[in-house]
């Protein structure tokens, strides 16, 4: 069993800043990639950033230059700092691990979201 909890949403201002924090738990072997996606009302859930285990990062054209996304493997944590915030970023917010369990069986795990919010 493996918990993904994450925090840091909110409302925030255009221009503003937000970390989002994703902690990850339980019958954890090792923890592969992990990432952030976010899925606004009426839309897919979409890839916004995502990291390896050691530490390569990629992050969908729209957020580059503005959200850094890292990872603390010592804490099983994923960070994303977003910068210079436009509305168009409002959505929930998803973390994901793909992680391998003690049972030698390896799943993506999904956290249960985190609402971000940023008004104009």
């Amino acid at each position: 069993q493996v918990q993904l909890v994450e925090s840091g949403g909110g409302l925030v201002q255009a221009g503003g800043s937000l970390r989002l924090s994703c902690a990850a738990s339980g019958s954890i072997l090792r923890i592969n990639n992990m990432g952030w996606y976010h899925q606004a009302p009426g839309k897919q859930r979409e890839l916004v950033a995502g990291i390896s285990s050691i530490g390569h990062a990629n992050y969908v054209d729209s957020v580059k230059g503005r959200f850094t996304i890292s990872r603390d493997n010592a804490k099983n944590t994923v960070y994303l700092q977003m910068n210079s915030l436009k509305p168009e970023d409002t959505a929930v917010y998803y973390c994901a691990a793909d992680v391998m369990t003690t049972s030698w069986v390896t799943n993506t795990y999904w956290g249960q979201g985190t609402q971000v919010t940023v008004s104009s």
